[in-house]
């Protein structure tokens, strides 16, 4: 199908300068995915017959100097250098990290870590931290400078074998998950991911539980981008006992309804060590923390093992 679409615009002093050219916009179909409302699905069950998967990704990421990227103040991303931002983001690998990581320690929280390929070599400290605690590292782009997106098929394949193996080689362990700096793939990523051994992605948050794309072998795993830092905080500026609320609401919810049709659901927290883990956010993640690890019905687990889990039951 195709939409047809000109816009006019006019110029000062009420002239109306010409009108573009018709543009054609293609509008596809998601072919990744079939559509499945989630009353028709057969029921899902976690382990020990808890109702809501939890896991925290938590994005470990590297940004280059001299291009813009996320942004607590947008009037000097474009600037180089850009202290402001740049600062901000650095302060995630060099202080909020560990103040997270030690919030995760008190609550046995093993992290889903979405990893640009460039840390390892960058900040080898933290992935020692993360390889003693035995967490779980999805491939998250090289770095979180540069989209994965406007690839070739062979660049692609060629920049997804560097990001994989890099990764390997750092962490000891080969990435079974991906997501993409800033959730951006192209139509070629699942297929070629495969290649590389990765078996689930997490850049559709289209559910609240997994599901196959249409690439076999492959699994969309939930991830969220309203349980976000960088969302709640940054963008609509939420407060911290808010914060709480919300994730106790989420946590509740999702309980209610796997209750009600014996039907598992997955709760992801999305976090950010340069959001979350300034100090004064740091005591709302542990009262939050608190919260869903404690609850009855809660898995707490890693993607990796909701993907490992849903795959068994499925097969």
């Amino acid at each position: 199908m195709e939409a047809r679409k000109r816009e006019g615009n006019t110029a000062g002093g009420g002239h109306r300068r010409p009108l573009e050219p018709l543009q054609r916009v293609i509008v596809m179909d998601n072919k990744l995915y079939d559509y499945s409302p989630i009353v028709e699905r057969e029921p899902l069950h976690w382990p020990e017959g808890k109702r809501v998967a939890f896991y925290i990704g938590l994005n470990v990421e590297h940004f280059e100097i001299g291009k813009p990227s996320t942004s607590i103040y947008p009037g000097t991303m474009e600037l180089t250098p850009d202290p402001l931002n740049h600062g901000w983001r650095d302060y995630g690998a060099r202080v909020g990290f560990w103040r997270t990581m030690e919030t995760l320690d008190r609550h046995g929280v093993r992290a889903s870590v979405l990893l640009n390929s460039d840390v390892g070599d960058r900040y080898p400290q933290i992935i020692e931290a993360g390889r003693e605690r035995n967490w779980a590292w999805l491939a998250h782009g090289k770095t979180n400078s540069d989209l994965h997106t406007g690839l070739t098929e062979d660049e692609e394949r060629a920049a997804l074998k560097d990001i994989v193996e890099t990764i390997e080689r750092t962490t000891g362990t080969r990435p079974r998950g991906w997501m993409g700096p800033g959730l951006t793939q192209t139509f070629n990523t699942p297929r070629l991911a495969k290649e590389l051994g990765i078996d689930y992605v997490l850049d559709w948050t289209a559910d609240d539980q997994p599901f196959a794309l249409n690439e076999p072998g492959v699994l969309s795993v939930p991830y969220t981008v309203e349980l976000n830092d960088i969302g709640l905080f940054v963008s609509k500026h939420t407060s911290g006992p808010d914060f709480v609320q919300m994730l106790k609401d989420q946590v509740d919810q999702l309980y209610a309804e796997a209750e009600a049709t014996d039907s598992g659901r997955v709760m992801p927290l999305a976090l950010h060590p340069f959001v979350i883990g300034q100090a004064f956010r740091a005591k709302y993640l542990d009262q939050a923390l608190e919260y869903i690890v404690n609850h009855p019905g809660v898995w707490t687990t890693t993607s990796d093992e909701i993907a490992e889990h849903f795959r068994t039951q499925r097969n």
